[in-house]
C-alpha cells in the first residue's frame, strides 16, 4: 500500500506541470486554477459532509482564519505564479519541466526559513541548500538560442516556490483545523476566491468564452482537479500517517524527474545540457536536505498540505 500510494504521488503530482501547461493553451490562466480548486475544494467538502455528518466541517474562526491565509500562500500566490509562468507564447512560457525543477527548490527555501527564526539545521543540510542553490542559479543563467530558460517566467516560478515556502512553513506554525482534510477544504475555496479575484481584475473574466476552449484542455482541467487535488493529497496524507516522513518527502526530487520527462515525450519541451546539469544539482540538493533531515517529522511542516508541489502544483 506505500509503495502504491507513493507511485500515485509521484507520478501525478509530477504530471500536473504538464497538466497546466495544457489547461492555459486556451483557456485564462488565473481562472482556470480558480476553477480547479473551487471544484476540487467543494467535492471534498460534499463526500467530508456526507461520511462525517453535519458537524465535519465545524471549525473556529481562528483556525479558518490561519487556514484561509494558508491557502492564499499555497494555492492563490503559488500555484497561481506557476500557472501564469507557464501561459505565454512559446518563449515567454516556461516548460512545464523547468517549473517543476524551480519549485523543488521548496524545502531548501524552507530552511532557510527555519534558520532565520531561531532554528539550527544540522550542517549538511545547509549543504544541501548551498549545492541546490547553485543548481537553480545554473538552470537559469542565460544560454543563448531558442531553448533558453525564460527569465522573467524563471523568477515568477521562484516567487511562487518562496510562497508556498511561507505557506508551508507558517501551517505547522499557526492554529489550523486539526484535521489536515477540513483544512485543504478551507484553503481550497481561499485560494479559489483570491484567483477569482485577480483574473477578474485582469479581465480574464470578460475574456473567457467557455466554446473557444478546446477539448484537450477541457480534460486537463478535469485531471488537475481529479487527480492532482484529489487521489494524489490523498494518497499524500495517508502517507504521512503511514510511511516515514524521509520515504514520504522523496516526492520533492521525484517530481520534477517525472514533469521534465513528461514534457519531452508528450509536448517536445527540450531538455538540453544545461537543463540536465542545473535540474540534476537542484535535485541532490533536495536529496541531501531530505536524507539529513529524516529523524525531523516537522522539518517542513506538520501537515499534508503544508509541503510542495501538490498542484501543488
Amino acid at each position: 500500500m506505500i509503495w502504491t500510494a507513493l507511485i500515485v504521488v509521484y507520478l501525478l503530482w509530477g504530471s500536473t506541470y504538464l497538466a497546466i501547461r495544457i489547461t492555459v493553451e486556451t483557456m485564462p490562466p488565473l481562472l482556470s486554477a480558480a476553477l480547479r480548486f473551487a471544484v476540487a475544494g467543494l467535492v471534498l467538502a460534499v463526500v467530508l459532509r456526507l461520511r462525517r455528518g453535519p458537524g465535519a466541517l465545524r471549525v473556529d474562526r481562528r483556525q479558518l482564519g490561519s487556514a484561509a491565509l494558508v491557502g492564499v500562500l499555497l494555492l492563490a500566490a503559488g500555484n497561481g505564479l506557476v500557472v501564469l509562468a507557464e501561459s505565454g507564447p512559446p518563449g515567454v512560457a516556461v516548460p512545464s519541466g523547468i517549473a517543476a525543477l524551480l519549485v523543488a527548490t521548496v524545502p531548501l527555501l524552507v530552511v532557510l526559513l527555519r534558520s532565520a527564526t531561531g532554528d539550527r539545521p544540522p550542517i549538511w543540510t545547509f549543504a544541501g541548500v548551498t549545492v541546490g542553490f547553485v543548481g537553480l542559479i545554473l538552470l537559469v543563467l542565460p544560454g543563448g538560442g531558442s531553448a533558453a530558460v525564460p527569465l522573467v517566467g524563471a523568477l515568477t516560478v521562484v516567487a511562487a516556490a518562496t510562497s508556498w515556502s511561507v505557506g508551508s512553513f507558517l501551517s505547522g506554525r499557526i492554529r489550523m483545523p486539526a484535521d489536515p482534510f477540513v483544512a485543504t477544504v478551507y484553503e481550497m475555496v481561499a485560494g479559489a476566491l483570491v484567483l477569482l479575484a485577480v483574473a477578474a481584475g485582469r479581465g480574464e473574466l470578460a475574456d473567457f468564452h467557455p466554446a473557444a476552449v478546446s477539448t484537450r484542455s477541457w480534460l486537463a482541467l478535469g485531471y488537475l482537479m481529479v487527480a492532482g487535488s484529489l487521489v494524489a493529497f490523498t494518497a499524500y496524507v495517508w502517507l504521512l500517517q503511514n510511511a516515514p516522513i524521509s520515504l514520504v518527502s522523496t516526492y520533492a526530487y521525484v517530481n520534477p524527474a517525472v514533469a521534465v520527462a513528461l514534457g519531452a515525450l508528450l509536448v517536445a519541451e527540450p531538455i538540453t545540457p544545461q537543463v540536465l546539469l542545473g535540474g540534476a544539482v537542484i535535485v541532490a540538493g533536495v536529496a541531501l536536505v531530505v536524507t539529513t533531515e529524516r529523524p525531523r517529522r516537522a522539518g517542513t511542516g506538520s501537515r499534508s498540505g503544508s509541503t510542495p508541489a501538490r498542484d501543488r502544483q
